[in-house]
């Protein structure tokens, strides 16, 4: 069996290669295993300590005895609470996932917003680690679209807000809005 190519972020010597670990990420961030969930919430966050993605898009676990594929549904994590400080372009927006990782929106942390083709719903994420998400929760989301404001883009009107001196695009906004 081919081993995936890791990206750079994995600094040590590869262990064995162990297959499928029976480990599935649902889309609401709700870890199972063999079909069984995860309930011990300092289990999740020791697997998640350890998750890499490849560069084919596969998600491992890797510890110093044995590396594996586990499934996500989506992304593997959930932005559940948000903090924001400052105001203007000196706002700083953070954001605790449901593993209890904290993530700052920056330059390196970029949040960015997905639409559904059939629906147009947006889903929104932020980069937590090196090709690892966390999708905003819609409470979570709703909280950060109430912080946002109009600017002139461009040329364009766009809806978003600053974090960490960089503005990001919440979406655009029609001339008859």
């Amino acid at each position: 069996m081919d081993l995936p190519c890791l990206d750079l972020e994995y600094d040590g010597e590869l262990p064995e290669h162990c297959g499928d670990l029976g480990i599935r990420i649902d889309r609401q961030g709700r870890w199972f295993y063999h079909g069984s969930p995860i309930n011990r919430k300092e289990m999740v966050c020791l697997f998640a300590s350890v998750m890499h993605r490849a560069k084919d898009g596969t998600y491992l676990l890797i510890t110093p005895g044995e590396m594996g594929r586990i499934e996500v549904e989506d992304v593997p994590f959930m932005a559940v609470e948000m903090f924001s400080a400052g105001s203007g372009c000196d706002k700083v927006i953070s954001f605790r996932t449901n593993v209890d990782e904290m993530v700052t929106v920056d330059a390196q942390h970029p949040l960015r917003i997905v639409e559904d083709g059939g629906s147009g719903e947006p889903a929104p994420y932020v980069l937590v680690r090196k090709g690892l998400e966390a999708r905003l929760t819609r409470s979570v989301y709703y909280e950060l679209v109430a912080q946002g404001w109009e600017e002139d883009r461009g040329g364009d009107r766009v809806y978003g807000l600053w974090s960490s001196g960089t503005f990001f695009p919440l979406g655009r906004l029609d001339p008859s809005d």
